[in-house]
């Protein structure tokens, strides 16, 4: 006897598989990526010890038209938040520093999950306050990115102060915005420094963008 379901139940088993896919994976991603980083990098990652988690104060909230910006990326091209306007959702994921730990960690993860991001119409844009050459240089290692990955060198942190996630030290925080195909932020997530965010809270928030 065959079975009919309703487009919400067929959304919703796809979810239920793309989670347990996402816990078997980063089961296997935790245990494995340590060591395969310590290979790949041979070394280079420079450790900064435990940092104050938060060390910053939003400058835009959930609602707000996300402010625009235009960056040089790693692979040459200037890229803007507005082209993507009216034509993909957008993920941007601020990260402190290149070549530190969860950093390293944190953007190849990103890799696994490219389903996720294009089942939702949407893009992710790495941005750090490093320069295109030592970014150039790491996302070298971590092997090809999917993703755009940009620098917020000069005017240092521009970007990042604008969002209000500059820290104190001259770094980002590890802050995820989601905005909507209308330029709308949809949701924000500020991170602890020290810990990479949870990629099923990532999975609802695309979801959510893509529903509205």
């Amino acid at each position: 006897m065959s079975t009919t379901y309703t487009t919400e139940e067929v959304k919703a088993m796809r979810r239920i598989t793309l989670f347990c896919t996402l816990v078997i994976i980063l089961s296997i991603f935790g245990i494995t990526l340590a060591f395969g980083a310590s290979a790949a990098y041979k070394n280079n990652i420079y450790n900064p010890g435990q940092l104050k988690p938060i060390d910053s104060k939003l400058n835009v909230r959930i609602g707000d038209p996300a402010p625009d910006f235009t960056l040089p990326s790693v692979s040459g091209e200037n890229i803007s938040l507005s082209q993507f306007r009216g034509k993909k959702n957008v993920v941007i994921s601020f990260v402190p520093a290149a070549w530190t730990p969860v950093c390293s960690d944190q953007w190849p993860g990103y890799n696994i999950v490219k389903a996720m991001f294009d089942e939702n119409e949407a893009i992710l844009l790495g941005i750090t306050v490093d320069n295109i050459p030592t970014l150039y240089a790491w996302t070298n290692q971590m092997g090809k990115l999917w993703f755009s990955v940009l620098s917020d060198f000069w005017p240092h942190g521009g970007v990042a102060s604008k969002y209000g996630v500059l820290r104190t030290d001259g770094v980002s925080e590890r802050a995820l915005f989601f905005i909507d195909k209308n330029g709308i932020i949809s949701d924000i997530q500020v991170s602890d420094i020290n810990k990479r965010p949870d990629l099923e809270s990532c999975a609802t928030n695309l979801e959510k963008m893509q529903k509205n």
